[in-house]
């Protein structure tokens, strides 16, 4: 009924197979799309970027933490 030799549903076996790969290309693979909009690093995270990179040190990244956090005294 559905199999006649090599074609189901009135597609070749290969045609499946080339259709199922790039469904899953296009799906699965993590890309960017250009002009997509994203949100902005907000300054605390540009700040532990900057800690982790290793561009300031630790009291540095205290002091600006909580001038950022509104904890300033």
């Amino acid at each position: 009924m559905f199999y006649n030799g090599y074609h189901f549903w009135g597609m070749h076996l290969i045609w499946w197979f080339v259709w199922i790969v790039l469904l899953f290309w296009i799906f699965a693979t993590p890309y960017r799309i250009p002009g997509e909009r994203r949100a902005k690093d907000s300054p605390l995270d540009i700040l532990q970027k900057l800690y982790a990179a290793g561009e300031i040190n630790s009291e540095e990244y205290q002091d600006r933490k909580k001038i950022l956090e509104g904890d300033a005294k």
